[in-house]
């Protein structure tokens, strides 16, 4: 019954492709035959002897022989015989592979490589089957949660499988029923950071921090949550917290840990944006902030709206400086200006494109500032 209905479907689909091969073919034959020549070769004779009868006059026959003429070159050009002979015994040969050749080549190599007598094996068998693939394992493991929500070791084990196949908000949420359920954790707390991480593309949130926090209540010293914190301060512009913890990491850490080559990687980027942000524009002096302690409430506002406008002045000469731009993004913030924070957001972004690093340190920081690309509050 199986080889019935595979052969059946075969000669069915390939029938269906040269249909319309030939069906093409037969309109091009129909469009321009073999008969038109003779056709306009009567003609010409027709113009011959209606001049000879004097029904027109010798102009009037010289222009219908020209017309009737080139109608002719026409259709010998568009149909010589050789051509239509290779044309049709090609469209015949392809048409013949696809509906004779490439089915039973198909079938032979399915008798040969297939299994043709495997019976069924539907969704319910598989979930009962003694040596299930993993996403019948996941799905087994989903459907009992969904009975008993209150499994925090079933939640514990399935978050990790959920980020191992990409499942990343699925990831975050398992995790978070594992401490609702199993309480607080050093393991639990740091996978769920880990993940909360892989969900901000790179990017330490104030979620995040707060996971990794409680993992250093818990587990002091822990490398993993001193590294992720010190890029947080970094991620928030602040280059000396951060490098000083990374260094304080490193100098606590045996020299063949895993992690010093990712910190030694983060100390050299910090440091460079450290030597970028001391030219970025719109740093205030010692005598900037000085003048600034001995003024009024409102002078001072002013005078730190004037070199916040100063800043994003500069900024248009020297688009490049990612510090710039942070500093812009939070001061219009700081100044209850959202509409100018979102515009000078999307400035950055046009300058430091959304999915490179400095893209997404800017979008992080528009979202921990409650401010969007155009300009609203959040």
């Amino acid at each position: 019954m199986f080889w019935i209905f595979a052969v059946a479907i075969a000669l069915i689909s390939a029938l269906l492709a040269a249909l319309p091969l030939l069906v093409r073919r037969q309109e091009h034959n129909d469009a321009v035959g073999p008969n038109d020549a003779e056709v306009y070769r009567d003609q010409l004779s027709e113009i011959g002897r209606d001049e000879q009868s004097g029904l027109i006059d010798r102009e009037a026959a010289l222009q219908a022989r020209a017309e009737v003429g080139r109608r002719l070159i026409a259709a010998d050009r568009a149909t010589p015989l050789g051509d239509r002979s290779a044309g049709a015994a090609s469209t015949i040969a392809l048409a013949a592979f696809l509906c004779l050749i490439l089915p039973a080549g198909g079938l032979a190599l399915y008798a040969r490589m297939g299994v043709p007598e495997a019976s069924d094996f539907p969704l319910q068998a598989r979930f009962n089957s003694p040596d299930p693939d993993a996403n019948i394992l996941i799905r087994r493991a989903e459907l009992r949660l969904e009975e008993h929500p209150e499994d925090g070791r079933g939640w514990e084990v399935l978050a990790p499988i959920y980020l191992a196949n990409g499942r990343v908000t699925d990831a975050v949420a398992a995790w978070r029923n594992a401490i609702k359920t199993l309480g607080p954790d050093a393991r639990r707390y740091g996978g769920l950071a880990e993940t909360l991480v892989v969900a901000n593309q790179g990017q330490v949130t104030a979620e995040t921090r707060e996971a990794f926090a409680k993992v250093l209540e818990l587990v002091p010293g822990d490398p993993r949550a001193r590294f992720y914190l010190a890029l947080a301060d970094g991620q928030d512009g602040k280059l000396d917290e951060a490098l000083a913890k990374l260094e304080a990491l490193k100098k606590d850490s045996p020299a063949d840990a895993p992690w010093i080559g990712v910190t030694d990687d983060q100390i050299a980027r910090i440091r460079s944006q450290q030597q970028e942000q001391a030219r970025a524009p719109g740093n205030p002096t010692e005598e900037d902030v000085a003048a600034a302690s001995e003024l009024s409430d409102d002078d001072r506002a002013q005078m730190i709206r004037t070199m916040v406008e100063s800043l994003d002045s500069r900024l248009k000469d020297d688009p490049d400086n990612i510090e710039g731009w942070k500093r812009l993004i939070r001061s219009y913030s700081t100044l209850q200006q959202p509409d100018k924070a979102g515009e000078a957001l999307q400035r950055g972004l046009a300058v430091f494109p959304a999915d490179s690093e400095n893209g997404k340190a800017l979008i992080a920081l528009g979202r921990e500032l409650g401010v969007s690309e155009e300009g609203r509050t959040e």
